[in-house]
């Protein structure tokens, strides 16, 4: 039997989120987080000039996405998912390198999220990324009320 960990990463690619991927990103969705963004939301960040929405491809199918928005200087992670069976696979760390890549030069103050501080595993990623503690919104997460945790990453770390 081989070591797991001596076995090739799963091949996947990055591309631009289309309405025809509205089902998978849905479906995905609501499996990764207890208060889902609703079909409309989505499409309304598709259509937004001022928004990045990519998607990684793996077996023909849709595994996980990143939605961003430009907000004046800064681009803001507003939603990055992946599918249950390709977490840990480096999915979400290769969406974001490609956010850093395809925004390279048009990020003056940097990049920010608010990720939940009960989410270690993605707290960590970030932090691997860059991005680093810089404060908390009370109360943020309507499901709940627990607050959030704002993190940046300067445009000169990229």
């Amino acid at each position: 039997m081989s070591d797991p960990a001596s076995l090739p990463p799963p091949e996947f690619e990055i591309a631009p989120l289309e309405f025809e991927h509205l089902d998978q990103i849905e479906s995905i969705e609501r499996r990764s987080y207890p208060l889902p963004w609703s079909r409309t939301m989505f499409a309304g960040e598709l259509v937004k000039s001022s928004s990045i929405s990519l998607g990684a491809f793996g077996q023909g199918r849709l595994i996980g996405y990143l939605i961003v928005s430009r907000y004046v200087d800064a681009w803001h992670v507003m939603n990055v998912a992946v599918d249950s069976a390709w977490r840990r696979q480096g999915v979400a760390t290769q969406l974001l390198e490609e956010l850093f890549v395809r925004t390279e030069g048009t990020a003056e103050r940097g990049y920010t999220l608010e990720v939940r501080p009960s989410n270690p595993s993605a707290i960590s990623l970030y932090e691997k990324l860059g991005f680093r503690a810089r404060g908390v919104r009370r109360g943020y997460y309507l499901d709940d009320h627990e607050d959030a945790l704002i993190m940046w990453k300067d445009a000169d770390e990229v």
